[in-house]
């Protein structure tokens, strides 16, 4: 019986995957579609890697102001302005019970690093933005 070791993922190919989901996301209105349940977004120059201990703050909103907020926040993100990594729910979010209720995350790399959660609360707040409830993930 030969030797059967487990087949390594292929990086490569996951790293493809995640960059077309990440082109599809930047040219996409979160208002505007339904067949994903997120929209993402990361700084064009990476920043601190997340630990196990990272954070977001959870920005609820509403189908009528989605689009709106979310470029700020996109924007903001991609200058790395705001944390690793922001998204966007296409639909209510779990815990939303009316219909047009949205929800966007900006994650922290470091719930623990508390400069860094108030720079990201500062730079919501600079760009008008309630910054709603933060917590560990």
């Amino acid at each position: 019986m030969a030797d059967s070791k487990p087949v390594p993922p292929n990086l490569d190919l996951i790293q493809i995957v995640q960059q077309a989901r990440m082109l599809h996301d930047a040219q996409t209105t979160p208002s505007q579609i339904s067949g994903v349940y997120w929209l993402e977004c990361k700084p064009s120059s990476p920043g601190q890697t997340p630990t196990a201990r990272a954070g977001e703050w959870r920005i609820e909103t509403t189908l009528a102001e989605v689009d709106s907020l979310w470029a700020i926040i996109k924007q903001a993100t991609e200058a790395g302005f705001l944390g690793y990594k922001s998204k966007v729910s296409t639909a209510p979010a779990h815990g939303q019970t009316q219909t047009d209720a949205r929800l966007i995350v900006v994650r922290t790399y470091d719930a623990d690093d508390t400069a860094d959660v108030a720079r990201v609360e500062a730079a919501l707040r600079e760009r008008g933005i309630q910054t709603g409830r933060y917590e560990q993930i």
